[in-house]
């Protein structure tokens, strides 16, 4: 998924942690400089629109929520 509003090493760490908490989320990995989510996850238990829902609860804007599995 690619972000808008990726502004720093902490966000990134906030973003890991709570994709990483949802059901189904078995790797996630932001990368930082491309604003960008990847994650591994069980397209069966959670969707990558799942995923893009938690990260704009956390209050940042997602662009797309294609999600590139690791």
């Amino acid at each position: 998924m690619k972000l808008d509003d990726l502004t720093c090493p902490s966000c990134m760490t906030k973003i890991e942690g709570a994709l990483g908490k949802k059901n189904g989320v078995e790797n996630v990995k932001v990368l930082f400089n491309a604003s960008k989510v990847k994650a591994e996850f069980d397209d069966a238990t959670v969707s990558a629109e799942d995923l893009a829902t938690v990260v704009t609860d956390l209050g940042y804007a997602v662009q797309s929520s294609k999600v590139k599995q690791l």
